[in-house]
């Protein structure tokens, strides 16, 4: 693999000022550079402010940007700007140049002609940003040698969240060095890599776009309004839950005009070239500015009526808004009830409707697009699928879907329709197969099924759960083998919740790990790590006054959160994009914790009337003390802190994040690549196991004091008359701040982790006997959302 300790991004438009920051994200020093600006050309080259003026605004633009485009913001001190024309010789200094600047060939070749090849170093690596354009093309600028170099490393928009990275080699590209740059880009920046050709918009626009185009086709023909367009092609069909045109509305109408009008003028020998055509009414709401949520509105705005915000949608027939009306389709909310993205398709294709009906069709169409242009946008099928899931969000990939509707019933029910077929699509049985652990993909080119590739340091658990590497199983966890005597504990209950199953499994799982290695890894592969403890459990007991059964459920949780932190074997915790409440309160007590870099963690119960009862408030008084003593510090600082945390339901915006919030601690790590998060707790459970000595509970711990709650009750007091919070609120975070600082005992009173324990759960009953807070379970339920009573 390639190391790229420094790194050039030349364009500093939104994309090229993205990528910048997400290599800053990754620890590699940038160079951004764009052009002087008109009126600064007579000004002197040491005058940087305004010589440097695009990049420099760009990279303040960056420290603004919502999403956040840096994980932390002093990653922005990884940035260097600067310009063309007195920066180029910089060049030299970096490992690899990467040109992110317009989309037109001719600039892009001037560029490459008059600053990029005098100054590159013998041994850099050149990519081009393009997003559809000829690489080969492209390298016609370049002279015979660096052609080796070059290749396209194509971003998708923002670079930090979205996982694709295409890749495309010119006919020159060494081979070695794609491939060691495919390594790269997997492990240093997190990014799925796929093999594209060089054809218009590689894999994922020109299916992407076709996709949007069949969509816009149909809606005209069965006369379907934006709103019941988007309510059919989000969840239920296996896609983001923003639908076709809100996702037009958030990457811009004007970029997709853009990739639609280069598709339509390259495709020249494509049979489905007019599809391509972009709308008139679509280019008028351009030329109007409703450009989506950058511009003046888009498919959708909202707009404030007699002092309501009113949600409007756009009538691409008559140009006018209206408010929009909620669609109900019978099988839309069919579909949505089931969890299993290839069945939910499934679900909605059987319906009756002309939900369903408009469903069928824009994926009959879309799917054998996609099956027309193999191999001529890609080798395998593996690299269509891939592209779509991380560059479009799509649950399955195409021919992930087809083996999920059954490709037959599929050619059959095409067949009924009277669409024309690849005659190669009616020769196969399915597109994958799973055999002794291993994932196989049908070739068209060979007729042969080949084995998919894993990526060095990847541990599949679906694939060894096929190769019999579960080792203990129920309803809600499993307990897996993944060498090394080291154990993996997979949640795989609905958002992996945790219930009863979940804490015997964690239990039993231990039991077994001490029993039979070295060390235990929790983590999963589902959409997040936990969203918590099963609320509708909670709810349940609260309705039914069960208030005895509710104590032990709460005792069992807190036994769970010490097995795991006072282990016989290291536990390692590798949590992924949302890690909620009683999530976190298990990270909390692992002995250390491998994040993936997108980890969104905290201890939220304070948003449903409740507060962190499975040790996490325990915990958080713990680290304080403990930090305050090993600094011969004061505590107060240092449990406020930990208190906001809870008392103001703080969720981190990365893994980095984690670390100043107190959540990660030294020697905690961080993974970009989202397929070695597994693999790096692995090797992390390992090198703890050589050395282990498991803790015992504390039983000296000098309590913060009820001094600390009285000035933090103080300022409650303050916060409810000015207004920033209610009664309610005032409420439970005065009883959070009583647990945390130890009860009502002078400061330095010695107690036990177990006292602090009894504490959590004692006022966690307390709460649940609230109505408001049952009011707000109830809400979260019902509407996915915290209610402020």
């Amino acid at each position: 693999m390639r190391q790229m300790k420094r790194v050039a991004v030349l364009g500093a438009g939104v994309m090229g000022a993205a990528i910048a920051a997400h290599l800053a994200n990754a620890g590699i020093e940038v160079l951004l550079l764009d052009m002087v600006p008109e009126q600064a050309k007579g000004a002197p080259a040491e005058d940087k402010a305004q010589r440097n003026q695009i990049a420099d605004r760009a990279l303040a633009a960056l420290a603004k940007s919502r999403p956040a485009a840096f994980y932390a913001p002093e990653y922005a001190a990884w940035i260097e700007t600067g310009n063309f024309d007195d920066d180029s010789h910089r060049l030299t200094e970096c490992d690899w140049v990467i040109e992110v600047v317009l989309e037109n060939l001719e600039v892009k070749q001037r560029l490459f002609r008059d600053k990029v090849v005098p100054n590159l170093k013998q041994d850099a690596i050149l990519s081009s940003n393009t997003s559809g354009l000829s690489v080969n093309e492209l390298a016609q600028a370049l002279p015979a040698e660096l052609r080796r170099r070059f290749m396209v490393t194509h971003f998708f928009n923002p670079p930090r969240y979205m996982r694709l990275m295409e890749m495309v080699p010119c006919s020159d590209t060494d081979p070695h060095l794609l491939r060691s740059m495919a390594s790269f880009m997997d492990k240093r920046l997190g990014k799925g890599v796929v093999f594209a050709k060089d054809t218009p918009n590689f894999i994922a626009n020109r299916i992407g776009t076709y996709a949007g185009a069949a969509t816009w086709r149909h809606m005209v023909e069965m006369g379907l309004s934006v709103e019941e367009v988007d309510a059919v092609t989000g969840q239920a069909m296996a896609r983001p839950k923003t639908g076709t045109f809100a996702l037009w509305d958030l990457v811009g109408i004007d970029t997709v005009v853009r990739v639609m009008d280069n598709s339509y003028e390259l495709l020249t020998g494509d049979d489905e070239r007019e599809l391509f055509r972009v709308p008139e009414s679509t280019r008028r709401m351009v030329a109007e500015g409703l450009t989506g949520k950058k511009g003046k509105g888009g498919f959708f705005k909202r707009e404030t009526v007699d002092g309501n915000s009113v949600k409007l949608c756009y009538d691409p027939e008559s140009g006018a808004y209206r408010e929009c009306v909620s669609p109900k389709f019978a099988s839309v909310g069919a579909a949505r009830q089931i969890d299993d993205p290839g069945a939910r398709v499934k679900a909605l294709l059987q319906g009756s409707d002309k939900a369903a009906d408009f469903a069928w069709r824009t994926l009959r169409d879309t799917l054998i697009y996609t099956a027309k242009r193999m191999p001529e946008i890609a080798d395998d099928v593996v690299n269509v699928d891939n592209a779509m899931k991380w560059g479009y969000n799509w649950d399955l990939g195409p021919f992930e879907l087809l083996d999920a509707l059954g490709v037959a019933s599929f050619v059959a029910r095409a067949d009924r329709d009277g669409v024309a077929l690849p005659q190669w699509l009616r020769e196969v049985e399915s597109f994958y197969r799973v055999e002794q652990g291993k994932r196989f993909f049908y070739s068209i080119v060979d007729k042969k099924y080949r084995e998919v590739p894993l990526n060095r340091g990847q541990v599949s658990l679906t694939l060894l759960r096929s190769a019999a590497g579960v080792v203990e199983r129920n309803a809600a966890a499993s307990l897996i083998d993944i060498g090394d005597g080291i154990f993996c504990l997979e949640f795989h209950s609905k958002m992996n919740t945790m219930g009863g199953d979940t804490l015997a499994m964690i239990q039993k799982g231990l039991r077994r790990s001490e029993a039979d290695g070295l060390g235990m890894v929790i983590a999963n592969e589902g959409s997040l790590f936990s969203a918590g403890a099963n609320l509708m459990l909670i709810a349940m007991a609260c309705a039914e006054g069960a208030w005895d059964d509710l104590n032990l459920t709460v005792k069992s949780f807190q036994r769970a959160m010490m097995a795991i932190k006072y282990s016989g074997i290291p536990v390692v915790a590798a949590p992924h994009s949302l890690v909620m409440g009683g999530g976190c309160e298990t990270c909390l007590h692992a002995d250390a914790i491998n994040a993936h870099a997108e980890t969104y963690m905290g201890l939220v119960e304070i948003g449903v009337g409740l507060i962190p009862a499975g040790g996490g408030t325990k915990e958080m008084a713990l680290r304080a003390v403990r930090l305050a003593e090993a600094n011969g510090a004061d505590v107060t600082p240092f449990l406020l802190k930990n208190y906001q945390n809870i008392a103001m339901a703080k969720v981190s915006s990365s893994a980095t994040e984690l670390m100043a919030m107190g959540l990660m601690r030294p020697g905690d790590g961080i993974t970009l690549a989202l397929d070695r998060r597994i693999f790096d707790a692995k090797l992390k459970a390992i090198s703890l196991a050589a050395n282990y000595r498991p803790g015992k509970p504390e039983a000296a711990v000098k309590a913060p004091g009820r001094g600390i709650a009285a000035s933090i009750k103080t300022q409650l007091w303050n916060l409810e008359q000015g207004g920033f919070i209610s009664a309610y609120d005032h409420y439970l975070a005065s009883g959070i701040a009583d647990v945390i600082t130890g009860g009502d005992v002078p400061a330095g009173t010695i107690v036990s982790e177990e006292y602090l324990l009894d504490l959590e759960r004692e006022t966690f009953l307390k709460f649940c006997g609230q109505k408001k807070t049952q009011e707000r379970i109830q809400h979260m339920l019902k509407k996915g959302k915290p209610l402020r009573n």
